[in-house]
């Protein structure tokens, strides 16, 4: 058996990643996010959360803003 009988160029460049957190399986450069500000497309430099769930999350997690009263004369 022959090298290139074995493997091919998709085993060597990824093109899909299963999300951690849904487990649905997307498009790498589509459906994820970068980590990383690299000169090459890596796939490393990909998070292994989708993007739909990110958004999610950082929804579910963001502080929500105080509201401020109005100022009032104070009652003594």
């Amino acid at each position: 058996m022959e090298l290139d009988e074995q493997y091919g160029v998709n085993h060597l460049f990824l093109t899909e990643r299963t999300c951690r957190t849904c487990g649905v399986t997307k498009d790498l450069i589509d459906g994820f996010y970068k980590t990383r500000k690299n000169k090459y497309e890596l796939a490393s430099s990909y998070s292994y959360e989708c993007k739909e769930c990110t958004i999610n999350r950082v929804k579910k997690t963001k502080k929500k803003k105080k509201k401020i009263p109005e100022w009032e004369y104070p009652d003594w």
